[in-house]
């Protein structure tokens, strides 16, 4: 153990945590390791607080799965609003007030879901732990909000902290394809959730975060229940089951303590989740406490496109297998043996061991004339629209195309150097099942040999022989978790005897910090392309604002609908009023006059046209309102807030690789050199960036004031009013002076 770091962390502890921490290795109840992980555990949690309960408005890089893809957006989460936003270059896609939060589905690694009532759920992802472990914390403030209605703690404008009522050390079952195991964690209930902290797994690295899973009890879908025997309880939602065990102490020694423990857990957690009491959650499909595949970011793949990798692996027994196929098999006859099928394996009941994962078969050799081409995955019309639209007079035999020009572009190429490392039909896969075959398809057609991957990452741009941003992506989505990288590098063997997968995944646990470096080679790419998306964005804004402050002939304009409308309002026995909201400009032309097509807004035209003809021309000085806006301040405030995030993480992970002696290659040396002076130019362009953010923030404010409108107020929504005004009222002039 590395006793500066060790004294580092507990340095940053009160005495009665430190003390709390030293009685449990006292006690035995943790390893001198655990005990590290719970003071690092500590050490974050405070840091969160700190961070996170005194501010009012957070901003996260996320990626949304979308369309078989994951996009990525920015998820903004404003105590002020008291809403969550859902922000793609600048442009407000989706909005949600708290109210409607639900749930936060939390899993393993950086995949999470939000929750909604009446709406689909969002399955989001997370750029780190970090940041997942931020998010989860914000939602959980949310949701508990929700369910225990505390206004007091909801005006604050910041997320309210919620106390700890229990909390202890307990083993959660983990189970792979190979074994099973008892892994330690430190479970605290709060209303509303139950939180997972885990200290028990010693080969994990060091510099991470500590493992963190949420449970939320305020879902509906939660029960628990006592196991067989004193010592375990289940806690069962919509995607898991959870299976604890008490462990035995040096206080807890005895059958009666531990079954009183048992107890005090499994009523505490059903109080807090009143909504499922009662309820039985089904348990099919169950195999321990958190499925091994939900350790992984894999990719989804349709499945026309699974049936066609199965028939490039050259058998479609085992990719059926890979896939869970469910499809229904010919009964033996009497007598006759059944046939071995890995596409259907058995159930598994909680105290078997599971099988070993399945195995990839060697693929066939395809001859020229029988090569396959890459699918293109349309959107066929259904077969009862055929006979009425143009498709049914149809005949594609007549269209003469050349074939060997398509082949030769849209071929599938074989990667004929692994195919001496392509597994036999009884090769071990270390490898989870699921995420093993999707590697494998990821593979495929990634050109590069497991001992070229760590020399391709000194590689900064593609154009240079660097990893494209879709190889990046699937990288980042196969990084080995813990638990693998304890695998791996237990491994003493040859790798050349190891599947292609596992070569892969071996060499990827022997890159120190693989995963900070393949987030700098993203991020360093992403952000100049950001920068320049932004900036007509941010000219617009404030271009718009400029002519909004300065324009005389859209005051005179707003002041003929104030006298009109106090005209219309003092008749019907209403008071007069000094202002109205820009808002209001839309309900012009929904007030009509006895004649039907004669509205509010026929009638200010009408007025102008009698009094002040120039005025007809207001628009002329607001030609930045010609279009509806889609980008909107809060979001571009957001996209520059997240770039200097994204920077700041790349001076940390530049420091974090940067080469400790001085023999470094001359690889390296050119990698820091050449990452040193973008981010040199980026930090001045983002500077150049976020001035002019500010000014457009500024601009907007004093428009805000000008016209009395709530500061609060976005300007996706006045600007549109805006425009959407000036367009009905030149419609408006061309029926009344044809």
């Amino acid at each position: 153990m590395d006793n500066t770091r060790t004294q580092d962390t507990f340095s940053q502890l009160s005495q009665e945590k430190i003390l709390k921490i030293m009685n449990m290795v006292k006690n035995k109840e943790v390893s001198i390791e655990g005990a590290l992980h719970l003071a690092q555990k500590e050490v974050y949690a405070e840091k969160d607080s700190q961070d996170l309960l005194t501010s009012s408005q957070f901003n996260f890089i996320i990626y949304k799965y979308k369309h078989y893809r994951w996009q990525k957006r920015i998820l903004q989460i404003d105590f002020n609003t008291k809403t969550i936003f859902n922000i793609e270059k600048g442009i407000i896609k989706k909005q949600f007030p708290f109210s409607q939060v639900k749930a936060c589905e939390d899993t393993e690694r950086r995949r999470f879901s939000i929750v909604f009532h009446g709406r689909q759920d969002y399955e989001l992802e997370a750029v780190s732990l970090g940041d997942k472990r931020k998010i989860t914390y914000l939602l959980s403030r949310v949701i508990q909000s929700n369910l225990y209605k505390r206004p007091a703690e909801c005006c604050s404008g910041r997320p309210a902290e919620y106390d700890v009522i229990h909390e202890g050390l307990l083993d959660l079952q983990q189970k792979t394809f190979t074994s099973t195991e008892w892994v330690k964690y430190l479970v605290q209930l709060r209303e509303g959730e139950l939180t997972l902290y885990c200290i028990g797994l010693g080969g994990q690295n060091k510099n991470a975060d500590p493992i963190t899973n949420t449970i939320n009890l305020s879902s509906g879908n939660v029960s628990v229940s006592k196991e067989n025997g004193c010592t375990t309880f289940s806690v069962q939602t919509k995607e898991h089951n959870y299976l604890f065990r008490i462990p035995f102490t040096v206080q807890n020694n005895r059958t009666e303590d531990v079954s009183k423990l048992q107890n005090e857990w499994v009523s505490l957690i059903e109080r807090y989740c009143p909504l499922c009491k009662g309820a039985s959650l089904p348990q099919e499909g169950s195999q321990g406490c958190i499925s091994s595949e939900g350790d992984y970011e894999d990719f989804t793949v349709p499945l026309n496109e699974q049936k066609e990798k199965a028939l490039h692996f050259g058998g479609s027994s085992a990719a059926t297998s890979l896939n869970k196929s469910s499809s229904p098999q010919k009964k033996p006859a009497e007598g006759e043996a059944a046939p071995a099928s890995p596409s259907l394996p058995l159930p598994i009941s909680k105290a078997e061991v599971p099988p070993a994962p399945p195995v990839f078969p060697q693929p066939c050799s395809l001859s020229s004339l029988t090569r396959r081409t890459k699918a293109f995955h349309w959107d066929v019309v259904p077969c009862d629209k055929i006979p009425k639209s143009v498709w049914g007079s149809c005949d594609p035999c007549k269209k003469k195309i050349d074939v060997s020009r398509l082949c030769d572009q849209f071929q599938i190429q074989d990667m004929a150097v692994f195919s001496g490392n392509e597994a036999s039909v009884n090769q071990h896969i270390m490898l989870d099942r699921k995420v093993a075959h999707n590697f494998n398809i990821f593979l495929k057609s990634f050109r590069i040999k497991p001992s070229e991957l760590k020399e391709k990452l000194y590689i900064i741009h593609e154009e240079s022989g660097g990893l494209t941003d879709e190889q990046i992506t699937a990288l980042r989505r196969y990084m080995p978790t813990p638990k693998d990288a304890e695998r791996y590098q237990s491994f003493k063997g040859s790798p050349s005897d190891l599947h292609v997968v596992d070569q892969f995944m071996l060499e990827m646990c022997k890159i120190p910090h693989l995963g900070q470096r393949l987030d700098l080679l993203l991020t360093i790419r992403e952000l100049p392309v950001s920068m320049r998306d932004l900036e007509p964005l941010i000219n617009q804004k404030i271009q718009a604002s400029k002519q909004l402050q300065s324009s005389q002939k859209f005051v005179a304009v707003l002041e003929y609908i104030l006298a009109i409308g106090n005209h219309l309002n003092e008749k019907a026995g209403k008071e007069k009023a000094k202002g109205f909201r820009l808002s209001s400009l839309t309900k012009l032309p929904l007030l009509r006059g006895k004649e039907r097509t004669f509205t509010l807004l026929h009638a200010l035209v009408e007025q102008i046209f009698l009094h002040e003809p120039d005025l007809a021309k207001f628009s002329q000085e607001l030609t930045e309102f010609e279009a509806v806006p889609d980008a909107s301040m809060k979001g571009l405030s957001a996209e520059v807030d997240v770039l200097k995030k994204e920077l700041e993480n790349v001076i940390q992970c530049r420091r974090l690789i940067k080469p400790k002696t001085i023999k470094a290659t001359p690889q390296e040396s050119q990698f820091c050199k050449e990452l040193k002076d973008l981010i040199q130019k980026y930090e001045g362009d983002l500077s150049q960036l976020s001035k002019r953010c500010d000014e457009m923030k500024k601009l907007y404010s004093n428009i805000l004031v000008k016209f009395g409108e709530p500061q609060d107020l976005d300007s996706q929504e006045l600007f549109g009013w805006i425009s959407s005004f000036i367009s009905e009222f030149r419609k408006a002039c061309a029926e009344v002076m044809p």
